[in-house]
């Protein structure tokens, strides 16, 4: 339980319950006097105490006034210790404690470990066992004033190693036995061969049949001797093992053991059992303990099925939450491009036609938002149309640094301490552009009052030893992105929804939750991975690692064409390819009004049909997801088998294919990611028809 504190009793932040005691209690008549005068030694004693996660009291002054931590409180019992003298406290047990007590308080400091002590703390006399520590503490004069302790209960596993003591001496007793007895007398031999609840058989490699199995054998499997020892033991085996054990056959051959060796083998009444054996080859003989574990399967399976629904419950909260913000968000995007469309209308039929351009740019606008929250719906998801190439990410920061400064403002001071000689990473350069940006928005609302962002970068190799710290990447060579602020920082249960969709701490309407899902998906998607370590009071550290492009290509960085000029008209033939009638005619329109010859389909057949026929091409402009058995990609790749120069422009909102390649796209290939303004289109087409 935490409580708010006010100086001067800072001291007592953290504590939990134990604090809130102390602060309640009434000191007056203490021998440690009023709360407010206690000296600065004891305050830092205590706040100690009441800050360790291990039990911990605190004895003051001559009297061994007590303190103590809410992890020490369940070692009480039905004692209260607070305030009390450490004397009256542990009265039963002073004859033991009290002298290391005392030599404490002298400035001798001493350590026991399972050291036997009679206390009574439940109403009557126990004996228990404790590990601790007595040290002496000093007040600001030096002398000693109080006495410190850590302390442990170890009676549990005093108790323990007694009864393991015991237990092995009794073994080691009846192993002994059974060596005399089994020197002496071969029927004891049999007896333990009969009484034994594991399953034990003898088998002979070269007949492959069981030459005796014991009783448990029977009780285990159902079959009795004569039955188990009639057929071969493969004919024992569940069908889906068989190649398995034989297998396992060929190793005992070898006279290789094996151990806990798990597999099923069928009962008589037509189920089958899991067995675990081990088996150890001697010659052509096979020698066999088997211990029935089929119940523990059972209980393993039906805790996968638990844990597999309570996943899937957890995906259905995660789509609950995902479509909820997205519904929210586009509702209002949509109520404020409808909202212009009808007043538009509505001015039309008045004959109002002045602020018409005003209103499509707002609706524009709109629109370009709704795009920004599909890209990042879609980067979260890791389906986004990537279009990686080599990039130098020390570039591109250097060449982010002044709009960096200018998004986080004047009050934050942004450090960028690059590594000489970075390698070359292979990402999407826009995309690693926007990743810094949403990172820089979050570091700055971090830090209202100012403070300072650091951009690192580096390299690194991740060998097999860190495959448990990084089990989803590929062993190899990478480049590090390290973005810290020393701002307000986030709780765990924050710091573990951080990647979330739609979550965010800000106020509502300040933040859409979707700024590190993106960044998340970007990095996921680039084959890398991404880390967040942040701590309330002490900022947050955001460190992501790309992997290193070995291959020799000029690395660039995000480069951004200008939408807002319109290319020179131009002239040649080209074939736009798209199954949405709305979007093709747009674009056919854009081409027409700049000179081009255009040549239209609706999916990849027609287009060939069409192109049959055509005795030239300059350019071929075709949507990703096409209908009719053929990609855009598939379909550019059989038109350059013909027209091999001819340059292709692949336009998406949703490139699967290209994605999980994540590879660099051929000579002649180009993308555009859907939404884009017709100015950037043409733009392009200009450019890749030699006009631009």
């Amino acid at each position: 339980m935490d409580i708010a504190i006010k100086p001067p009793l800072t001291f007592l932040t953290g504590g939990g319950e134990m604090a809130a005691s102390i602060l309640a209690f009434d000191w007056s008549n203490s021998p440690v006097g009023p709360i407010d005068k206690w000296p600065s030694s004891l305050r830092t004693a205590i706040n100690m105490v009441l800050n360790s996660r291990f039990p911990m009291f605190l004895c003051w002054g001559p009297e061994f006034i007590s303190f103590h931590n809410d992890a020490y409180t369940p070692l009480l019992g039905q004692k209260h210790a607070l305030g009390r003298s450490f004397r009256d406290i542990w009265a039963e047990a002073w004859e033991t404690v009290g002298p290391i007590a005392e030599r404490a308080f002298a400035g001798e400091g001493s350590y026991f470990e399972d050291l036997p002590i009679v206390m009574e703390r439940h109403g009557s006399l126990e004996q228990t066992c404790f590990s601790f520590s007595y040290s002496p503490v000093r007040a600001e004069s030096g002398e000693v004033a109080g006495i410190l302790c850590t302390v442990f209960e170890t009676t549990g596993k005093v108790e323990a190693i007694a009864k393991l003591q015991e237990k092995e001496e009794a073994l080691v007793s009846l192993n002994a036995r059974l060596e005399q007895q089994a020197a002496a007398h071969a029927a004891d031999r049999d007896r333990l061969w009969k009484i034994s609840q594991d399953v034990m058989a003898a088998a002979s490699l070269a007949t492959g049949r069981f030459l005796t199995v014991n009783p448990a054998f029977t009780e285990t499997f159902g079959w009795s001797s004569e039955e188990a020892t009639s057929v071969p033991f493969m004919d024992l085996v569940y069908p889906a093992d068989k190649d398995d054990v034989a297998q396992k056959m060929q190793v005992l051959a070898s006279g290789v053991p094996l151990v806990r060796y798990e597999t099923r083998v069928l009962h008589k009444d037509g189920s089958h059992r899991w067995a675990s054996w081990s088996i150890v080859p001697e010659g052509e003989l096979l020698y066999g303990v088997a211990r029935d574990i089929t119940a523990e399967k059972q209980q393993a399976e039906t805790l996968r099925q638990t844990e597999d629904a309570l996943r899937q419950a957890q995906k259905m909260e995660a789509v609950g939450q995902l479509t909820g913000g997205l519904a929210h968000d586009f509702n209002n995007m949509l109520a404020g491009v409808v909202g212009h469309l009808e007043l538009m209308k509505l001015k039309l039929q008045l004959g109002q036609l002045g602020d018409f351009e005003q209103r499509i740019d707002a609706a524009v606008a709109v629109t370009d938002r709704a795009a920004s929250l599909t890209h990042r719906l879609l980067a979260f998801s890791r389906r986004q149309a990537l279009d990686p190439k080599p990039v130098d990410a020390n570039s591109l920061i250097a060449s982010m640094a002044s709009l960096i400064q200018g998004t986080v403002g004047p009050g934050i001071k942004v450090r960028t301490e690059l590594q000489p000689s970075l390698w070359i990473t292979l990402c999407d350069a826009n995309q690693l552009e926007s990743a810094l940006l949403n990172l820089a928005i979050n570091a700055r609302d971090a830090m209202p009052g100012g403070g300072t962002l650091t951009i690192e970068t580096g390299n690194t190799i991740i060998g097999e030893a860190h495959k448990r710290l990084y089990p989803e990447l590929k062993p190899g060579e990478y480049v590090t992105v390290t973005v810290t602020d020393d701002g307000t920082g986030m709780t765990p249960d924050v710091v573990a929804r951080a990647f979330d969709p739609f979550y965010t701490t800000k106020p509502l309407g300040q933040g859409t939750g979707l700024g590190l899902s993106m960044v998340y998906g970007f990095v996921k998607q680039s084959g890398g991975h991404i880390t967040i370590r942040s701590e309330p009071g002490r900022g947050a550290i955001v460190h992501f690692k790309l992997p290193r492009h070995l291959a020799e290509a000029r690395p660039t960085g995000a480069a951004n064409a200008d939408p807002n000029s319109m290319p020179p008209k131009g002239k040649g033939t080209v074939m736009i390819v798209d199954d949405e009638e709305q979007v093709r005619s747009v674009l056919i329109e854009v081409l027409q009004l700049q000179g081009y010859t255009v040549l239209e389909a609706a999916d990849a057949p027609g287009a060939l049909r069409i192109l049959d026929q055509c005795s030239r091409l300059d350019l071929l402009v075709t949507d990703i997801g096409l209908p009719n058995g053929m990609n855009g990609r598939q379909l550019a790749e059989l038109v350059r088998t013909h027209w091999s120069t001819v340059p292709v422009l692949l336009i998406t909102g949703y490139a699967e294919t290209l994605v999980t390649k994540n590879s660099i796209l051929p000579p002649g290939m180009h993308l555009l990611t859907k939404p884009f303004t017709m100015n950037a289109f043409a733009e392009k087409v200009a450019s890749l028809t030699g006009h631009g």
